[in-house]
Order: C-alpha cells, then structure tokens, then sequence
C-alpha cells in the first residue's frame, strides 16, 4: 500500500510540531510533501530536512528572500551530511494558501486564526481533504466552506479535541438519534474568579493553562471563553446540529473531551488525557473512504489505576460573556462570526500587549459586533472586507491607548 501524502501548514506552532511529531511515529504509512510557517525559518527548515519535503512556504521571509533560505538549507543539510531534499519554496503572505493547493491526500490546517481561511480552501478546492485545527477559517467562512467541500467532494475532519470526540462519539448513532451535543471546558485558568476581580489579572496569569499546553493567542482565548464560543459554531457547522442542541459544561480536569447524548437518554463520552496528539492522531487515521483506523500517537493514555475526581459545573456567563457573544454571532451568521474573531484577535494582542484589560476583550468584541453592518452577500470577499473592518475599528476605536493596564 502506497504512503499517504501529507501537507501541513502552521508546521512550526504548538499542533503543528505535535503533528509531525506523530507523522514521525507512523513514518511508514505517511509521507510528508509540503509544510508551511510564519516566520520561524530554521525550525522549518530542519522540519524540512527531517521528513524530505520537496515543497516548502514561509509567510513571513527574511530579506534576502529564496536565495538566503537555499543557502541556509544547504548549510542545515551539509550539517547532516546530506543535501536539500527542498525543489519549491512559497513565499510572501500567500505562501500557506500555495502549499496547501498542491497535490497531497490530506492537508492538515493548523495555522493560527484567520489567516488560515487561504489555505483551507486552497486545498478543498483542489479536493484535498483538510483536517481542520484552524477552526477560524470554518467559523469565519461558514457556508462558502461548507460548499467548497460539498462541490469538490473533500472533507473536513476535525483535529480540535473537542470535536474529534464528538466526531468519535457519533460512530455509536445515527445523526437522528442525536438529542444533543456537550462541549465541555476547563474553564481556564480564571475559573471561579469574578467578572470585578478579571479586571485586574495580568497575560502572565492568563499564560498559565491548567491542563493544556498550547500556542500564545488559543491559551487567552480560553481564558475568556472565547475559544469555546467558536468551538460551539465549529460544531453547528460541522455536525449539523442547531445551536439550542449544543450545550458547554465546565469539567477542569479536561479527561472528558466532549460527549454526545442520544435520544434514548444514553451519553457517549470520549475519555483521554489532555495530549493533542490523540485527536490529530484520529484525525489523520481518516482514509479516503471515511474510516478511521487507529495510529500510534506517542501520548499515553488513562492510568485507570490510579484515584481520579471528575467534577461538572455550568458556565458563569457573567463573568465569561465571550461564550455568549460568539453564539449569537453563530446565530446571525453571515459575517458576524469573521467580526468576532477579527476583534478578538486585535483584542488579545492588545491585552498581551498591556494596553487594555482582561475584561476589555469580551466587551470590545461586543462594541464590534453592535457596530458591524454586514453586507448583502456571504463571499470570500465580503467576509475579508468585514474582517479588515473589524480590525481597523478594534484599533482605531478601542485598543488606542499605549500606557499599560493593571498588575505587571
């Protein structure tokens, strides 16, 4: 049986490097044909050199451009005592979105934000099946996604862990006998704390996730809840389910990943410990017929021997609004969603940043939203044009101030 060809864009960050990481462990099933990264040149270019990509894109090159990358693979390579396996090289702001085109079985998408919208319709357009880490570019696309996939006959397979257990539950059931979804949550590294008393917490803190270890700008949005408010329209989406059907819960101890409830008053739970690599593991397990086989990931799994405390709790709205904003952006549709997460992300660097609060995120995505008109049509170009809008604004109106906030 020939290898699987495998791209994957966002290579250097937190999923990405856990991706290859799992490629490595199943490296006589799969083969890696194209990788993509922002801006950390070495580290992809050792990647390069680790699995023999031919085919390369950097969003973000350095000034000597193709000329200094060859030379500085060369140097890696000889290094080795091997040579450059790289024939392509992407670069410049479209350089995922190339990659991603190029003729592979699967592309796994785990760039950060919207920014990964490019590439994830690059590779459905090409008929390339896409498991999905970057959520935003679903969230932000929505039906124009959706219908690429439909056209072209390619899937998204979910890689969030959350959805890849639901994805795993629904094997027990058929979409009719789904009575609901639950999404559950760790509640972040503020849980139980008050909306008063989030005024005054510091990136430092918001940094320090209880249970998972993940990229700079997913570890804030879970803070706020701003991460589970997308994961609730990336299921709608994906699954087809209304939103009054998709029910967040908190579980801090992040072993439950996501259930589905059946009509029959059965709950179907997915049980792991809190490692990437088993969602992205399933995910890249997907054949071309649509099922799934198991793959060694490298994580371990649940020491069933050892005392453990599970614990549910609903979510405290007022003190973590996101969750709320970003349904109702779900539930608007059109361009609201690319609104929410184009604010947001302002918003985080901003808080990063020191110039606003903690509590300044949720409530400036709520000023965007208010302001936001969204156009008559749903296309790619009008969900960028709001996306451009909601930054400017965010900027413009309510990022603007320079001394920094709060406790250092």
């Amino acid at each position: 049986m020939s290898k699987r060809r495998i791209i994957v864009v966002g290579s250097t960050g937190s999923v990405g490097t856990q991706a290859l990481d799992v490629l490595e462990h199943n490296a006589t099933d799969f083969e890696v044909v194209g990788l993509a990264a922002g801006s950390q040149i070495d580290l992809l270019l050792s990647q390069a050199l680790d699995f023999s990509v031919p085919v390369i894109g950097l969003t973000s090159p350095p000034a000597g451009g193709e000329d200094q990358i060859r030379r500085r693979l060369d140097e890696l390579a000889a290094a080795r005592g091997t040579r450059s396996p790289v024939r392509e090289i992407h670069l410049g702001p479209d350089s995922a979105e190339a990659v991603a085109g190029a003729a592979a079985d699967l592309v796994l998408n785990a760039v950060t934000g919207a920014a990964g919208l490019g590439a994830t319709l690059a590779a459905l357009e090409a008929g390339t099946d896409v498991a999905l880490a970057n959520k935003e570019s679903l969230i932000i696309g929505g039906s124009i996604v959706l219908d690429a996939a439909a056209r072209t006959g390619a899937r998204l397979i979910p890689v969030d862990s959350e959805h890849s257990a639901i994805a795993q539950a629904l094997r027990s059931g058929t979409a009719d006998e789904v009575h609901k979804l639950i999404i559950t949550a760790s509640g972040g590294p503020f849980r139980g704390m008050t909306r008063d008393a989030l005024r005054m917490v510091t990136p430092a803190q918001a940094f320090k996730h209880p249970t998972w270890t993940m990229g700079d700008v997913i570890t804030i949005n879970s803070a706020t809840l701003v991460n589970k408010g997308l994961e609730v329209i990336e299921a709608h989406l994906l699954f087809g389910i209304d939103f009054d059907r998709i029910e967040v819960v908190v579980h801090p101890q992040s072993q439950i990943h996501s259930m589905v409830e059946f009509i029959d008053g059965s709950t179907i739970a997915q049980i792991s410990p809190p490692d990437m690599r088993l969602p992205i593991a399933y995910a890249l397990g997907t054949g071309e017929n649509g099922e799934t086989r198991r793959l060694r990931s490298g994580a371990e799994g649940s020491n069933w021997m050892q005392p453990m405390h599970w614990s549910f709790e609903p979510v405290n709205h007022i003190a973590f609004p996101a969750l709320t904003l970003a349904v109702d952006a779900g539930r608007r549709g059109a361009s609201y969603p690319a609104v929410f997460n184009a604010a947001n992300e302002v918003l985080v660097d901003a808080f990063v940043g020191g110039r606003i609060p903690f509590t300044a995120i949720d409530e400036g995505i709520d000023q965007a939203m208010r302001e936001h008109e969204p156009a008559d049509e749903h296309t790619v170009e009008t969900v960028l044009a709001a996306d451009a809008w909601a930054r400017e604004f965010t900027r413009d109106r309510l990022t603007a101030r320079t001394e920094p906030v709060g406790r250092t």
